[in-house]
């Protein structure tokens, strides 16, 4: 009982929150400037790979194009502080938002076919939209540590246990605060809706603001490594 006092108490307190942003977000309007901005910025991000940054490995370049893809103009600006070989030196904060990047492009992709499948294609309830969607992003994410491990010759087990310790903190809080920013604002959203997609794009962006100081502090202690200094991959110019 006290338990959903407090849980009603908190949707009541909020409610304002959500009363100001379905209107923002179930405007066409506001979806086709997303969009545009948000094509806009993958073009940069291409050209800028393909003029300068070749050196980047392939799966970083598929992680940035992720990234940019579910954040805009938020994820080109992360890649360019972050992921240039012109950085002008690493730093905690670089190593924090690499690490933070490549956890997102996988979870962000688990994200999305969850909803997409539990809510927008299944109309399933709130709990089971919630289950299902935090299950494929922690797959996605998960798996996208044990592969590139395993292709550094890490034997299966190995690359299991050490996935399971360094990235459930991050992806744990990342999609807690994206499932939930998700459903909060559009749980009764169909897939035609503008509110449907809108508030996905919101809730991926928030769920990257949210795991960045979780992976932070992980690579600050040494339990994640923060991926490859870009600089040390190509001869550009710092900027």
């Amino acid at each position: 009982m006290l338990q959903q006092g407090l849980f009603t108490q908190l949707a009541e307190a909020a409610q304002p929150v959500r009363a100001t942003l379905q209107p923002v977000l179930s405007d066409p309007r506001v979806l086709f400037v997303w969009a545009l901005v948000a094509v806009a910025s993958v073009g940069v991000l291409w050209w800028d790979i393909r003029a300068n940054n070749q050196a980047l490995p392939s799966m970083m370049k598929g992680v940035w194009s992720l990234v940019v893809l579910y954040s805009g103009p938020f994820g080109l600006a992360v890649y360019w502080y972050a992921g240039r070989t012109q950085i002008r030196g690493d730093s905690l904060w670089r190593r924090g938002l690499r690490s933070t990047a490549h956890c997102y492009s996988g979870c962000g992709a688990g994200e999305v076919v969850g909803i997409l499948l539990a809510q927008g294609l299944l109309g399933l309830t709130v709990g089971w939209v919630a289950a299902i969607t935090f299950g494929f992003a922690y797959t996605f994410g998960y798996a996208l540590t044990v592969g590139p491990l395993m292709q550094e010759g890490v034997d299966f087990w190995t690359a299991m246990r050490d996935a399971l310790y360094s990235e459930t903190p991050s992806i744990t809080v990342m999609e807690v605060v994206a499932i939930g920013a998700d459903l909060f604002v559009a749980a009764e959203a169909h897939i035609t809706d503008v509110l449907f997609w809108l508030a996905l794009v919101l809730s991926l962006s928030l769920g990257f603001l949210a795991a960045f100081p979780v992976n932070l502090a992980l690579v600050s202690v040494g339990v994640k490594e923060g991926m490859q200094n870009p600089a040390e991959m190509g001869q550009g110019s710092a900027s």
